[in-house]
């Protein structure tokens, strides 16, 4: 009789199957290609890299990048989406470790700031678009953006469930007014140099107003 596979044995295969060589081959050039756009956008910004110089940096033509990404923007927006999905994982991983809700929130700005300390150039990088009318809009409709967000809603909405905050916070509208401050926080972290105590030292204040009308007693 003629064995006819079962749905786990065909699911079990579907699990096992491994890359083409094509298909590693087109993977290890994007990695190669993004690390070269990463490097060239740190140390010249991102108007002073171009396709060009970012192909010659990765050792490939520039139809090799093409091939690949649509043009630097699109490299840029692949560059941002990694670095903010690892920052949504180390602000929910430093949110683990608060108690209470004002502990917590410095901890989620504070890891921001330690997050981006080490990566200033390309942070530089993405303020200097970040008001452009079509790249900045991009940018700031990225999906880890909204999960950043989300981060803070939670963290508000945990505190009135815990009764640290009333009912009545409002906690969509602070919890964007917290997000809009901890944005706004990184023109003098990039630009004016402030030490990440400072930093902290600041968003401890704006949580306090930000808070105030809404704790409970």
């Amino acid at each position: 009789m003629k064995h006819v596979p079962s749905n786990i044995e065909v699911a079990g295969e579907a699990q096992v199957r491994v890359p083409t060589r094509r298909a590693l081959a087109k993977q290890q050039t994007r990695a190669k290609v993004l690390a070269a756009a990463r490097r060239l956008f740190s140390e010249q910004g991102y108007e002073g890299a171009t396709i060009r110089d970012i192909a010659a940096e990765a050792g490939m033509s520039t139809g090799a990048v093409f091939a690949n990404f649509t043009d630097k923007s699109d490299l840029f927006r692949e560059i941002m989406i990694a670095d903010l999905e690892a920052l949504v994982e180390a602000m929910s991983e430093a949110v683990s470790r608060g108690r209470g809700v004002d502990d917590t929130l410095v901890k989620l700005f504070s890891a921001g700031y330690a997050f981006y300390k080490s990566r200033l150039p390309i942070a530089r990088a993405a303020f200097s678009i970040s008001w452009l009318p079509d790249q900045g809009q991009e940018l700031r409709n990225l999906p880890p953006i909204e999960a950043i967000q989300n981060i803070f809603q939670e963290q508000l909405a945990q505190a009135v469930e815990r009764g640290e905050l009333s009912q009545e916070a409002e906690i969509k509208l602070r919890s964007q007014m917290l997000f809009d401050c901890y944005q706004a926080n990184f023109q003098e972290a990039i630009f004016g140099g402030w030490s990440l105590e400072a930093l902290q030292a600041k968003s401890k204040d704006q949580i306090r107003v930000i808070l105030a009308g809404a704790r409970r007693g």
